[in-house]
């Protein structure tokens, strides 16, 4: 029962390394693969969980920030237009899984859309990573093209570019 707590505690904390494991042994036998699988995805969700509903409301002091201050409403307008996109994607991005619950909590997305979409982002996540090790072996990143010394950079560009997105002025559509 320890070890599927581990699993929650860790999903919380870091995401797939320790979570991949996990469902290494679970494919070996090990481990059940049904308590891995929630435990993951429960761990994922709730980590996303703790920065909306502790940010929610309280980062008005960001304004203070000229910089911020001057993107606010970008940020907001694109968050609540791609709300369920992002919502179902967070879980997907690497880097981003802290960024997309505060810029949720700073557009003052409705609790019960975070936390349905994020909940469904995380099974769907956890499911993914169980199939491809559970199914596919440990091939199945490289059989994407997932695979070399560039294959950590992939996320740090993720990052650079939601970031971009995110701030980007809006352009004005002419009627």
């Amino acid at each position: 029962m320890l070890v599927y707590l581990s699993i929650f505690l860790f999903a919380i904390l870091e995401g797939e390394i320790y979570y991949i494991a996990m469902c290494v042994m679970a494919s070996t036998g090990k481990l059940e693969w049904e308590g891995v699988l929630v435990a993951g995805a429960l761990g994922g969700a709730a980590g996303d969980h703790f920065w909306f509903y502790l940010l929610r409301g309280r980062l008005h002091w960001l304004d203070s920030y000229p910089w911020l201050a001057r993107h606010r409403d970008t940020v907001v307008h694109r968050v609540r237009a791609n709300e369920k996109l992002i919502l179902l994607a967070s879980r997907f991005l690497p880097g981003l899984r802290t960024a997309i619950p505060i810029a949720c909590a700073y557009a003052r997305v409705k609790p019960t859309h975070f936390s349905a979409l994020n909940l469904l982002s995380a099974f769907a996540w956890a499911s993914a990573i169980m199939l491809a090790v559970m199914k596919l072996g440990p091939n199945a990143l490289a059989a994407v093209g997932l695979k070399g010394w560039w294959a950590p950079i992939v996320p740090a560009v993720l990052v650079l570019l939601f970031f971009r997105w995110l701030g980007r002025p809006r352009k004005n559509k002419k009627k």
